[in-house]
């Protein structure tokens, strides 16, 4: 499959996908948009990949946020439009069913920040930087932004991130939880890697499944989530990989799941 503005690649049910106008700052306009939602919408339906592994291209940007230029031509009636372009993308990504790696490297601002909140887990490198600075353009976020960043970092810091349109570094993103792990710029896809690597040896079954239940529970009451929680646990127990996974342990060998 064909994209205009990003790469994509599998090498060992790892997929790579990685945004692709480095001279925009890897800025998300609407063909690009439409590449992750054709790319993501395929990767969903794509048994051979496992884990997926999202980048921005060249060493400045993992995406400096939406093309001003196309925000700028919008009216009220077509900004709606625009934000539930974004926001049912960003929800595919999320809803993938399969784990999402973003790895940061330099700027993650405006639609940038919540393409990488849109993922399920976050690296970065010791250059990257973070910001919700919509203010600054007079305009809210409006991928999801103020929804994800407020149940991921809590209601106050989020609220001074995006009311004060902050930049904040690395290593202040990992202090407040924005992200699991910074590394270097040079080791950042090595470790991206190893990270997909070591998801994609589990019983894929059981990590769509846990991944499911976590993703949930923004959406369900505790009593609601427990109840999914364990009807994924009994699913889970009628596989394949269940019997493998048990009988390994007891044997005292490495699994050798089968995703069945």
């Amino acid at each position: 499959m064909e994209y205009k503005n990003i790469l994509f690649e599998i090498k060992n049910n790892i997929g790579y996908v990685t945004i692709n106008r480095p001279d925009k700052l890897n800025a998300l306009n609407d063909e690009t948009l439409d590449d992750l939602k054709k790319c993501f919408s395929g990767i969903k339906e794509d048994y051979g990949v496992s884990v997926v592994i999202v980048a921005g291209a060249g060493e400045k940007a993992f995406v400096a946020g939406a093309d001003i230029s196309e925000i700028h031509k919008l009216n009220v009636i077509a900004a709606k439009h625009f934000a539930e372009k974004g926001q049912s993308i960003f929800n595919l990504i999320e809803k993938l069913g399969k784990p999402v790696i973003a790895a940061v490297n330099g700027y993650a601002l405006g639609g940038g920040c919540e393409l990488a909140l849109a993922c399920h887990i976050r690296l970065a490198s010791e250059n990257a930087k973070f910001g919700q600075p919509e203010v600054n353009l007079g305009i809210t976020p409006g991928y999801g932004g103020t929804q994800r960043l407020t149940r991921l970092i809590n209601s106050g810091r989020s609220a001074e991130l995006i009311l004060t349109g902050d930049v904040i570094d690395a290593n202040e993103a990992l202090r407040i939880g924005l992200v699991n792990k910074v590394y270097p710029a040079s080791e950042l896809i090595v470790k991206a890697t190893e990270l997909a690597e070591k998801i994609s040896s589990k019983a894929q079954i059981a990590v769509s499944m846990a991944l499911r239940s976590i993703v949930s529970c923004d959406e369900l009451s505790e009593t609601e989530g427990q109840n999914l929680e364990s009807g994924m646990f009994a699913l889970c127990c009628g596989t394949e990989d269940f019997k493998e996974g048990t009988n390994a342990f007891l044997e005292k060998r490495k699994p050798h799941f089968t995703n069945q």
